[in-house]
């Protein structure tokens, strides 16, 4: 089979419906892939309403469309500017979407727009947690946080550090887990996007702002998660000092809405520090999974910036010095003295 044979029957399956959305089946062209095997496509249309559309090929038996088409109705409902699902062959795999332009938060965060894309963020945030319902989505349980964070050992230590742990590092790290998941797990329940970040969010004009992509992951799980997957990104890092500050102004924002995150500020932010280190151990895991399985490269350039997420919060607590002890030998740091197996 031709390496472009989903290419050409996904060209074949818009030339079906050019007429009924004006489509230019000839621009076609890629417009954006990610860590999965999903791949994106632009194409011109004759309509100046919505000049362009996108076309998502997700093949089967690897990727599903049918989660992205039931959170797409979801998120919309709640508030959210998320793609329209204009035509859909869920057995083929292929997507046809409204277009939310090329405008990324990663783009465009600098100094001068950050506090307002991170508002709009937040409040968007907020709309989306209000409308959770138990059912809607699959649980985010522990053995979904568990599984996440063996990609950690499994990929990054064994695997992309050449690393093997002692049977011994091996149980302390399985406690380890247990005491961050015990927190993930007590933490009240929402929807999470799981990638609420800026790779994922488009700017858009006024109160559509922002556009939110990359959602058919979608969970019922901790409440800081999305918060977390911002404010601490693998791709964008900000001064501790400013992150906390809006970590501050969305809490407050959570509490006036009816959310219900923790009284306490300071439980809620170490809520949000042990959930990001679940989230950023999960993260070298699938970064250093995507290079040596896939042969995708491109983000082992992030891996700095998420570990150095990991170190700062491992070190911050004593519950989770295990960890931190276990990273500073498999990243050769010196070891302090003080901690514990």
């Amino acid at each position: 089979m031709p390496a472009d044979a989903r290419l050409e029957r996904l060209t074949a399956w818009l030339d079906g419906l050019a007429s009924r959305h004006a489509l230019r089946t000839g621009t076609l062209r890629p417009a954006s892939n990610d860590a999965s095997f999903r791949r994106y496509f632009r194409l011109d249309t004759d309509d100046s309403r919505e000049p362009t559309l996108i076309a998502m090929d997700a093949p089967p038996p690897m990727e599903d469309c049918a989660p992205f088409v039931h959170a797409a109705q979801v998120m919309r409902e709640a508030g959210l500017s998320v793609p329209r699902v204009l035509e859909s062959d869920l057995g083929e795999g292929f997507l046809l979407l409204s277009d939310l332009g090329t405008r990324l938060y990663s783009d465009a965060l600098d100094d001068a727009r950050a506090d307002a894309l991170y508002r709009d963020a937040s409040d968007a945030l907020v709309r989306l947690q209000l409308a959770s319902r138990d059912g809607v989505f699959p649980p985010y349980d522990r053995a979904v946080l568990l599984r996440e964070l063996n990609l950690y050992p499994e990929w990054y230590v064994a695997r992309h550090k050449g690393v093997e742990l002692t049977d011994a590092e091996r149980a302390t790290l399985a406690r380890a887990f247990d005491t961050l998941i015990a927190n993930n797990l007590a933490q009240p329940r929402v929807t999470v996007h799981r990638d609420w970040h800026s790779r994922n969010l488009m700017v858009l004009e006024g109160d559509a702002n922002p556009g939110v992509l990359d959602f058919q992951d979608a969970l019922h799980g901790p409440i800081t998660y999305d918060l977390v997957s911002m404010l601490r990104d693998a791709y964008v890092e900000w001064p501790e000092e400013r992150a906390l500050d809006w970590a501050i102004r969305h809490w407050e924002r959570a509490r006036g809405a009816g959310l219900p995150v923790a009284a306490d500020f300071g439980d809620f932010y170490r809520d949000f520090e042990w959930m990001g280190l679940q989230r950023h151990l999960k993260v070298l895991g699938i970064f250093a999974r995507l290079w040596h399985r896939d042969g995708k490269d491109r983000y082992l350039a992030d891996m700095p910036r998420v570990l150095g997420h990991v170190i700062r919060v491992a070190n911050r607590y004593g519950a989770l010095a295990p960890i931190a002890r276990l990273v500073d030998r498999v990243e050769g740091r010196a070891v302090k003295a003080g901690y514990t197996f």
